[in-house]
């Protein structure tokens, strides 16, 4: 009995034969495609050292506020007039919301940063690609 997958493949190069497509180099096809999962590798390393760096960005925040807060807690004495003790609040509000302001900015710093190595990583590929597809069609 006859191969199914060999009739099968027979089949697809009597028409190709028929009607004269150009054979295709596999080793070359195997080296593009290697190529493009190297760069989706890459791009992925990228993506996932950004989200290490969020992630101990979050956890040092997370560290100091508790550390600030103990240390605001520990050395709290409502002692002076009203007038002082509201602005010694006013000052720790306005300290705590600039350091919230300076975190999200470097978090969002950090984002930006890995998303764009990641998709440069295919931007460069897509590139590369369409350069080698030129040159082969080039040579033809």
């Amino acid at each position: 009995m006859a191969d199914p997958m060999q009739s099968f493949t027979d089949m697809f190069k009597k028409l190709g034969e028929q009607l004269k497509v150009p054979s295709f180099d596999m080793t070359k096809i195997m080296e593009h495609h290697q190529k493009n999962l190297d760069a989706m590798t890459k791009s992925w390393q990228a993506a996932a050292g950004g989200a290490t760096a969020i992630a101990a960005k979050q956890r040092e925040i997370f560290e100091k506020t508790v550390k600030d807060m103990t240390t605001m807690a520990q050395e709290y004495k409502p002692t002076g007039s009203p007038q002082e003790i509201l602005a010694k609040q006013t000052e720790f509000a306005k300290k705590a919301m600039e350091a919230a302001l300076a975190n999200t900015r470097d978090i969002a710093e950090l984002a930006q940063k890995s998303s764009t190595d990641a998709l440069k990583v295919i931007h460069d590929r897509m590139h590369e690609s369409y350069q080698e597809i030129r040159t082969t069609l080039e040579k033809k």
